[in-house]
């Protein structure tokens, strides 16, 4: 399985137990008496009975050993033993979605040799053994080495999923631009699809899907959106004229699919209104795409069922089961975009096609625009639908789920929700009266920097330097953790009450490992964001010829995904320089962590 036993092993530990426990369980009721017992276990051939209560929740377990043990002649007195009296209890059970990792160490706290598994229902679907788990180590170190190793074969299966998964999504566009017959642009998505389903066939045959350690969760993140944005670079191939360079035509055409991908929005396109309409529902989509399949791969890549208690919901206080989130995501931000387009529609009256592609630009926090005027001369109603908008798409998923759930004041707003709009407010004040602009402009571009989302009616070049400090700085902060929307995220200054702790020898021991990892990937996180936009700020400025102030706007708006533009980049901007910053937005989207646990996995 592996030419090193020791990656072998904790491969196959990070299995669930679902696919090596017994299916086959007896499962009696407390009241059963004692000889029928007996017989039952020697006709299924097994040495183990559950025991379940009048709601079929396990409440005990009966082995063949109990019945020797506990009944002193069984001929006698089995006739009027009960299992309820002989059996072991309490019970303890584990999880489906818990590894074997976790099952050897709940039978070694609790000194057993076999736990009942239970689905997310409390009823019993099977037992995992240990003697079955030291077959499997056993196996996998003695198993003749292949030519991929178990961790890459799990990253290509999920990989494969991932990408056969956007290619299913990319037919929404593919079939518009159809309709309105839009036969060029129409290939391109195609072609992109097709090779989106071949190249996932390909890879799940190579490969497997089964459960990642963080490390592998982290590489599949980034492999995911790195070759999204490069399948999608063929759409733009059809778009770009022809008669400039390849590597012109091929940057061009990278950093704008990745600018959509990773909802980063920042265009080369000055009047995409020159574009068809097809296409530019197509570069909407993308952003909604990018937006909600990181969520999708951060819900099943690194938080597993049995992991989500971390993510339990900001409102309901409930713990979120997989197929509520994604119930979330899809049906719920469907609806959001048709009430989104709808009141756009009714308030400025503009084309349908184009109301969808800005909802959808809007809600996954991306900022592609379908037309340069299309935010010109806005009623001061339209303002508040895009606004309101926009901070639906930095909120966290649960808050969604809560809210239509009609669960939205129970029991309390979640801290980091309160946290972010008094963070929003405070800057909005102060942004209304340094930025020289319209109190409503200037609470739209406070609240377009603060979700990332980098919608705006023209360049920011022109804003003196307190309105770039406080625009910058919401960029950075960004919004809620668990959306679209991009920056440090709200839930990681909370990290930073436990720095002091951290650099105490006498508070250390205080906090729990996972805190320490925590905290320390905050710290690296904090610096390394301003660090990134620094460098790529005195590059742009170099290569432009811009103020530093102007290129470092440009700079984080690249790597917070943030959207908002100086202006700086352009079609003109040196190709391989446009090739780096579509990469430092695929870094950028995923929040830089995931580099980190790549190359650090002691942080993982």
């Amino acid at each position: 399985m592996s030419t090193n036993p020791e990656r072998a092993i904790s491969y196959v530990l990070s299995k669930y137990v679902t696919q090596y426990m017994d299916k086959d369980v007896l499962i009696l009721s407390p009241n059963t008496q004692t000889r029928d017992a007996a017989r039952m276990l020697r006709r299924y051939e097994t040495d183990d009975i559950i025991i379940t209560d009048e709601n079929n929740f396990p409440v005990g377990i009966v082995t063949d050993e109990d019945i020797l043990s506990k009944v002193s002649d069984v001929t006698v007195f089995a006739e009027v033993t009960i299992l309820k009296e002989v059996m072991s209890t309490p019970l303890i059970t584990i999880n489906e979605k818990a590894t074997l990792q976790d099952a050897l160490r709940k039978m070694r706290d609790n000194d057993i040799r076999k736990l009942p598994v239970l689905s997310k229902k409390k009823k019993v679907i099977g037992i995992i053994y240990q003697t079955t788990i030291a077959n499997v180590i056993r196996n996998a170190t003695a198993t003749t080495p292949r030519l991929l190793s178990p961790p890459v074969k799990a990253v290509l299966g999920n990989l494969g999923f991932v990408l056969q998964f956007a290619g299913v999504l990319l037919l929404v566009p593919a079939l518009v631009a159809t309709v309105l017959d839009d036969t060029v642009i129409a290939t391109g998505i195609y072609l992109t699809t097709v090779l989106l389903l071949i190249t996932g066939f390909f890879l799940n045959s190579y490969g497997e899907k089964s459960s990642l350690n963080l490390q592998q969760a982290s590489i599949l993140v980034f492999l995911s959106l790195f070759l999204l944005s490069l399948f999608g670079t063929i759409p733009y191939l059809y778009v770009f004229p022809i008669d400039e360079n390849s590597g012109e035509v091929f940057a061009n055409a990278f950093f704008s699919s990745a600018a959509g991908f990773t909802t980063g929005g920042i265009s080369l396109f000055d009047e995409p209104e020159n574009l068809s309409q097809s296409f530019t529902f197509f570069r909407s989509y993308t952003q909604l795409v990018g937006g909600m399949s990181f969520i999708y791969l951060v819900i099943t890549a690194f938080y597993p069922e049995s992991k989500l208690q971390s993510m339990r919901g900001f409102i309901s206080g409930k713990t979120l089961h997989m197929k509520e989130l994604f119930l979330t995501i899809t049906v719920i931000f469907a609806i959001y975009i048709v009430i989104v387009a709808t009141l756009l529609y009714f308030f400025g009256e503009r084309d349908i096609l184009d109301n969808f592609s800005l909802a959808m630009s809007t809600l996954s926090t991306g900022g592609f625009i379908p037309t340069s005027t299309i935010l010109e001369d806005l009623l001061w109603q339209e303002h508040i639908v895009l606004m309101g908008a926009m901070i639906l798409g930095a909120l966290p998923f649960t808050f969604h789920y809560a809210f239509v759930r009609k669960k939205f004041l129970s029991p309390k707003l979640g801290k980091e929700v309160l946290t972010y709009f008094a963070i929003l407010g405070s800057a909005t004040i102060l942004f209304v009266a340094v930025s020289g602009l319209e109190p409503l402009e200037s609470v739209f571009y406070s609240i377009s920097a603060s979700t990332t989302t980098g919608l705006q009616q023209g360049s920011l070049a022109g804003l003196n330097s307190g309105a770039h400090t406080i625009l910058i700085i919401l960029m950075f902060i960004g919004g809620c953790g668990f959306s679209t929307a991009g920056g440090l995220k709200i839930f990681r200054l909370f990290h930073l009450k436990d720095v002091r702790a951290l650099v105490s020898k006498v508070k250390r021991k205080n906090l729990s490992t996972q805190a320490k990892k925590e905290v320390i990937s905050t710290l690296i996180i904090i610096a390394l964001f301003p660090t990134i936009a620094v460098i790529t700020g005195l590059h742009l400025a170099a290569i432009e010829d811009v103020s530093f102030e102007v290129a470092f706007f440009e700079a984080v708006g690249v790597i917070t995904t943030g959207g908002l533009s100086a202006g700086v980049i352009n079609t003109e901007t040196d190709p391989a320089t446009k090739i780096v910053l579509g990469f430092l937005m695929i870094f950028g989207r995923l929040e830089i962590i995931a580099i980190i646990y790549i190359f650090v996995p002691r942080l993982a």
